[in-house]
């Protein structure tokens, strides 16, 4: 504590004087769920015939035919290009607002790189949304009937949801299990409506009930049933929980009131949103109304959380990153949109304590610095000596990333093979877990990652249940 008390309170610029972020201009570049006209669409469409390698497609986790949609959007066949973009996507509208386009198609656009590239992600929105309003998307039809056997899903996020429907699209019986009281994970209580508008969601997840999967909310496995249970009960089970568990920080005054986790916080912001009463956010706890607000990370989360902490009318917001502007895993749209929302960065910087009385009210900082490669070669940050200084802060978001629960225990399974890292352990060819019928896919298996992959994950997971019960119905008609 004698080192805390010489700190002194600084600002961002009188700590940083040489990394004052540069004045950004909304002009610059078109957020991805900002308003979208069909002369828009086509315009940025037609940009695409200029190109003859279509590597958007094959930097796309599902490998949307890119080039064809957009093609036809050019030519104003905007019903074609929807039935070819939802052919390999199970939620086009929901990826073309939240997938960090400017990591995968658009990063590999070779019309022109950066904010300058095809806008695929706003096209791709505007084409479903425009199926919505003209009732091209079509119910949710089952193409034969194999309802003798059922498959449980335990998971109502874009894994769960996507292999659903492929299920369902099959003609199998399917339950969907999911501890919220809403289905849709993620997609529902940790991603901002200002991102993804929950009625975008909700209208999924109706056509999909509507077809007939069956969704079970406020349904905890471990507390309602067993995973023997469900094996029991089911003719296949698919594990797609997501990764829930946050990771901790650990630091002096850690414990302090006033610091919370990122999913938290989020999921507060999200239930009010749907008219829910949430009383964290009545008493303080999860708002950040009128606070300074410092958030700890750099990833989408994290970007999530300062965006609606400025929407909450905060009156600071701060983001604490220990590496640098070109090392940060989040989207560099992301950056743009909450710098020129009024969020400071600070680079190469981590949280070294936390100080208050009751709650906390101040984080002491200490710069980094990039020092030598890892293994797999990115640089590791290390501090500075005697660079600390303090931040005010009445409101610190933990957005430090997520790790799978420990779901042998969680659903009173321990014969459940989990890796090292706690993810379930699959056989990557058939998505099988070391149980027989019981499948994994999703972030539950490759650890915290993008919406896209969970869908891509879901759809290849249905393929594999389908193709373990067909072979069950042969073998006994054997």
């Amino acid at each position: 504590m004698a080192k805390s008390r010489m700190l002194q309170f600084v600002s961002v610029d009188q700590a940083y004087p040489e990394k004052r972020p540069a004045d950004v201009r909304r002009s610059d570049f078109l957020e991805i769920y900002g308003g979208y006209i069909a002369e828009k669409a086509t315009e940025q469409a037609s940009r695409c015939s200029q190109c003859g390698v279509p590597f958007c497609s094959v930097h796309c986790p599902l490998h949307n035919n890119i080039p064809d949609w957009l093609k036809l959007t050019a030519e104003g066949r905007l019903e074609e290009a929807y039935e070819i973009s939802s052919a390999t996507s199970s939620m086009p509208e929901i990826c073309g607002r939240i997938c960090p386009q400017d990591r995968l198609c658009e990063g590999n656009c070779v019309i022109e790189k950066g904010f300058n590239s095809v806008t695929i992600g706003s096209v791709e929105k505007f084409i479903t949304d425009t199926a919505w309003e003209n009732g091209w998307v079509k119910p949710l039809r089952p193409l034969a009937d194999r309802s003798s056997q059922s498959v449980a899903i335990i998971g109502a996020g874009p894994a769960g949801l996507s292999a659903a429907e492929q299920l369902r699209l099959k003609g199998y019986e399917v339950h969907v299990y999911d501890r919220h009281d809403r289905p849709g994970g993620l997609l529902i209580y940790g991603i901002p409506g200002f991102k993804l508008e929950k009625q975008v969601v909700e209208r999924r997840t109706k056509r999909l009930a509507e077809g007939g999967i069956i969704f079970h909310t406020s349904f905890e496995v471990g507390r309602d049933a067993t995973l023997a249970e469900l094996r029991e009960k089911h003719d296949a089970v698919l594990i797609a929980t997501g990764v829930y568990r946050a990771r901790d920080l650990k630091a002096p005054g850690s414990g302090l009131a006033g610091i919370v986790p990122a999913l938290e916080y989020l999921t507060a912001s999200n239930r009010l949103s749907l008219g829910d009463t949430v009383p964290e956010y009545e008493n303080g706890t999860l708002n950040a109304a009128g606070k300074n607000v410092v958030v700890i990370g750099g990833g989408d989360t994290a970007m999530d959380c300062v965006r609606t902490a400025v929407r909450q009318g905060a009156k600071s917001v701060k983001c604490l990153y220990r590496r640098d502007r070109e090392n940060m895993p989040g989207s560099m749209r992301e950056v743009k949109n909450a710098e020129e929302e009024g969020v400071e960065f600070v680079w190469l910087s981590a949280p070294e304590a936390f100080h208050g009385k009751d709650a906390v009210e101040a984080v002491q900082v200490i710069r980094m610095r990039l020092g030598a490669p890892d293994a797999t070669g990115r640089r590791l940050p290390e501090p500075e000596p005697e660079s600390s200084f303090l931040l005010e802060a009445d409101l610190v978001i933990k957005a430090l990333g997520f790790e799978p629960e420990e779901l042998p225990v969680l659903f009173h399974a321990p014969e459940l093979s989990v890796t090292r890292w706690g993810t379930v352990r699959v056989d990557h060819q058939t998505q099988m877990t070391n149980l027989d019928g019981v499948f994994a896919a999703g972030d539950i298996v490759r650890g915290a990652s993008l919406v896209v992959w969970a869908i891509r994950d879901g759809r290849d997971a249905a393929r594999a249940i389908h193709d373990y019960l067909a072979a069950r119905v042969a073998a006994k008609a054997a």
